[in-house]
């Protein structure tokens, strides 16, 4: 199966991977399910299907005007899940795709689900309010879409700097990770690039926590400086009962590149639980 094709006639490019059971699994922004290659065929190997898919206005899904709000993005999973007829799934949400895992356990009420995966995921809340303390500035979110409508093949540079850890620690990625991030994120639709951002800086989730009751390992960075562990993965796994967090110490954003082999043991070891 290439393609699912939405309510709105959206259609969302699909990689579908392997026969067993299945993890399902939500890419980061502003990248695309290209980004879980190395992840899925381990998975594959290991013997479980995988399932991976491109976020509306990303990668080789349709662009369409709207739909970048968290309740659609939700639906959006939905819709994969039924079409691809998966069962007794695993969702694996990394960075924002951690709002999609969330919002489909309570919107959905966890139909088909059996475990969670949070991979630097920005569940719960990532701005700061007087209730969120440790979270992000709006002033941040700002100028990110400032940067972004201003030029935006410049502002990926930066970014992806941080995003990787670039010379701030030992596991930093090659210049062709960084190219190849680049060239993935002007793939996406501008509107979807901007539209995402909000929805991801702006979005609630601690309401959706009381959803998740399913064993979930949650895994991040300590030092990741695009979503902050005391935002996030601690917040997320005192309140998740049973959850547990594995931290990755002095870790980046981009786990999936800069840490690649001890997260997909990681994945692999829940998975088998």
């Amino acid at each position: 199966m290439a393609y699912v094709t939405l309510a709105d006639k959206t259609r969302l490019f699909v990689k579908d991977w392997g026969t067993g059971r299945p993890v399902v699994m939500m890419h980061g922004w502003p990248l695309s399910s290209d980004t879980f290659d190395d992840l899925s065929m381990a998975v594959v190997d290991a013997g479980f299907r995988a399932i991976a898919y491109d976020r509306r206005g990303f990668g080789r899904s349709d662009h369409p005007s709207g739909g970048f709000d968290y309740d659609t993005l939700a639906d959006d999973l939905a819709a994969v899940i039924a079409e691809t007829g998966a069962r007794d799934i695993t969702l694996l949400g990394f960075s924002m795709g951690g709002g999609e895992v969330a919002r489909y356990l309570s919107r959905h009420n966890g139909r088909d689900v059996v475990q969670a995966i949070l991979v630097a995921s920005i569940v719960p809340y990532m701005l700061k309010t007087d209730s969120n303390p440790h979270g992000v500035d709006q002033g941040t979110f700002d100028a990110m879409a400032q940067g972004m409508k201003s030029d935006r093949a410049k502002f990926w540079t930066d970014f992806f700097k941080a995003f990787y850890g670039v010379g701030t620690h030992s596991n930093s990625v090659s210049d062709e990770i960084l190219e190849w991030s680049r060239a993935l994120s002007m793939r996406a639709a501008l509107n979807a690039t901007l539209g995402c951002a909000n929805a991801f800086a702006t979005t609630d989730f601690r309401p959706d926590l009381q959803a998740f009751r399913v064993p979930t390992l949650i895994v991040h960075g300590t030092e990741d400086k695009t979503v902050p562990i005391d935002a996030t993965a601690r917040p997320a796994a005192s309140a998740i009962s049973g959850s547990r967090l594995i931290e990755y110490e002095g870790g980046p954003h981009g786990l999936l590149a800069s840490h690649k082999d001890r997260l997909t043991t990681d994945v692999l070891a829940f998975l088998r639980q």
